[in-house]
C-alpha cells in the first residue's frame, strides 16, 4: 500500500467517468429515491486567478456538466477567492446563507477554511473538496494524484540531465504555497526522485503561488549559486516557471537549464515548443471537473451507488480519516506528446499554440 503525504491509500487510478458504465452504474433515477430532483444549485468556490485553469477550464466544465446531468434545470453559482482566505470564507458564508444544495470547494487555505466547512455541515450542505484537500468534515474529495505530480516532475529533471547527472549537479526547488496541502505533496514526490541523485542547493516555499515571489527567490538563488552552476530548476507550476525563466534571462542566462512546470497553461506549452521550458504536468481537467460535478449531483440526489463508485479511493486529512475520494493520474507534457494530450483532449487547438511567434518551432517538431 502506497501512502502519500496526506495518507492517501493506494489508488488503482483506473476508475474514469466512462468506467461507471462498465460497473453498471448509470446514475438513473431508479438507483435510489433522490433527496432532490434536477432543480438544484451547486456552489463552486475556486482559489485564485494567477493560475488561469480555474476560470478557463475547471469552472466552465463543471457548469456544463451540472447542466447536462440535470436536463438544464440545475444551476451553478461561482466565486473566486483570489488567493485571499478571508474573502473565500465570506464567499462560502454567502453560499450557506443562500442555501445552495452542495458546495464544491477549492480552498485558498485548507486549514483556515475548516470552520466554514463545519458551518456548511451544520446547515445540512455537503462539501466536496476539489483539487485541494480542505480540512473539516468534507463529504468527499476529487483531485489528481499529487505525489505522482511531483514524481513526474522530479523524474523529468533526471531524464533531462541524462547519463551525466550526478550529485554534483545543483538544483533549485521552487515549491508552491505553504497553505496549499497539494504543494507539500508535489515537493515530497519530487524529492523522492531527486534526493541522492542531485544536490538540492536552494529550496523555497512560494507564498500564494506568486510568480513575483518566485522571480525574487530565483534571483536570490542565482546570486548564491552562480548563474552557470544551476543544472535544473524544479518549478511546481507553470506560472512560476515563466517568472523563473525571466529571472534567469535578466541575469544574462541564454542557455536555459531544464525547468519543470505544472498545469499545461498555454504560455507554458508555447515555451515548451520554443525550448525554454522543459516540461509541464498535464492534468486532464475534464475528467477531474466532470467527476466533481457527477459527485455533487449524485450526492444531493441521493444516488449513493453512483457516488460511491466515483469516490472509491480513500484519503486522510489532518482533521478527518477515510474520506471518500477520486484520484486522477497525470501525464508529463513535453514536445513529444503535445498533440496526443492537450490537443487531442480539446484543451487547445494547434492554431492556439502555433501562433506567428511559434510557427517555426512548431514546424520543427512536426506540430501542425
Amino acid at each position: 500500500m502506497r501512502r502519500i503525504a496526506i495518507s492517501v491509500a493506494a489508488s488503482t487510478m483506473t476508475l474514469s467517468l466512462s468506467a461507471c458504465g462498465a460497473l453498471g452504474v448509470t446514475g438513473t433515477s431508479s438507483e435510489a429515491s433522490p433527496t432532490k430532483g434536477n432543480d438544484i444549485t451547486v456552489g463552486v468556490l475556486m482559489p485564485e486567478k494567477t493560475n488561469t485553469r480555474y476560470e478557463e477550464f475547471d469552472y466552465p466544465i463543471i457548469k456544463a456538466k451540472v447542466a447536462s446531468l440535470t436536463e438544464n434545470k440545475g444551476k451553478t453559482v461561482y466565486a473566486n477567492g483570489e488567493a485571499d482566505p478571508d474573502k473565500q470564507a465570506d464567499q462560502m458564508q454567502q453560499m450557506i446563507d443562500d442555501q445552495v444544495d452542495v458546495i464544491l470547494l477549492d480552498a485558498v487555505d485548507s486549514h483556515a477554511i475548516a470552520e466554514m466547512v463545519q458551518k456548511a455541515k451544520d446547515a445540512g450542505i455537503p462539501v466536496i473538496a476539489y483539487d485541494r484537500l480542505a480540512e473539516g468534515p468534507i463529504d468527499a474529495y476529487v483531485s489528481f494524484d499529487n505525489e505522482q505530480v511531483g514524481e513526474v516532475q522530479g523524474r523529468s529533471i533526471i531524464e533531462a540531465l541524462g547519463q551525466d547527472a550526478d550529485t554534483s549537479d545543483k538544483i533549485v526547488m521552487m515549491n508552491g504555497s505553504p497553505t496549499d496541502p497539494n504543494a507539500g505533496q508535489f515537493k515530497a514526490g519530487a524529492r523522492s526522485e531527486l534526493e541522492g541523485k542531485v544536490t538540492i542547493a536552494e529550496s523555497f516555499d512560494t507564498k500564494g503561488w506568486s510568480p513575483e515571489v518566485a522571480q525574487a527567490n530565483m534571483t536570490e538563488a542565482i546570486a548564491k549559486i552562480g548563474k552557470n552552476n544551476i543544472a535544473a530548476v524544479y518549478s511546481a507550476n507553470d506560472a512560476m516557471a515563466g517568472a523563473i525563466i525571466k529571472a534567469l534571462e535578466d541575469e544574462g542566462v541564454t542557455d536555459l537549464p531544464p525547468i519543470t512546470g505544472q498545469d499545461a497553461e498555454l504560455s507554458a506549452v508555447q515555451r515548451i515548443v520554443a525550448g525554454e521550458q522543459y516540461m509541464s504536468v498535464y492534468k486532464p481537467y475534464p475528467q477531474e471537473a466532470e467527476a466533481a460535478a457527477e459527485m455533487a449531483v449524485a450526492k444531493i440526489q441521493g444516488k449513493d451507488i453512483k457516488f460511491d463508485a466515483l469516490a472509491s479511493d480513500k484519503v486522510d486529512s489532518p482533521t478527518d480519516k477515510d474520506i471518500s475520494a477520486q484520484l486522477v493520474p497525470v501525464v508529463a507534457l513535453t514536445k513529444a506528446n503535445i498533440k496526443s494530450t492537450v490537443v487531442a483532449d480539446g484543451i487547445y487547438k494547434v492554431s492556439d499554440i502555433c501562433t506567428s511567434d511559434f510557427k517555426a518551432d512548431c514546424e520543427s517538431i512536426g506540430l501542425k
